[in-house]
């Protein structure tokens, strides 16, 4: 799965352009921000696309040497569940 990434959100779409899968963030303080929304299709639920996603993102977080918090519940769930490997971008 290929995800696209603009400043403050990263997401899937399929051919006819309709977002199957999201996350998006905004920025709290200098170089920490805060993932406030995750989204999945119901189309692609239980195929482990939302921890692709968060994968993704935390990928891009990194590349930028970002710090992440969570507004979101399924984002602070999967942060604190993967911490040993994204321990580093949790501010």
């Amino acid at each position: 799965m290929e995800f696209q990434i603009t400043d403050g959100r990263i997401f899937y779409q399929n051919e006819q352009n309709e977002v199957l899968a999201e996350a998006t963030y905004g920025y709290v303080s200098q170089g920490v921000v805060d993932i406030d929304y995750t989204f999945v299709s119901p189309v692609l639920r239980g195929q482990g696309v939302a921890g692709q996603l968060m994968e993704a993102l935390v990928l891009e977080l990194r590349a930028k040497g970002l710090k992440a918090t969570a507004s979101c519940s399924y984002a602070d769930s999967w942060l604190e569940k993967n911490r040993d490997r994204v321990g580093d971008i949790i501010a």
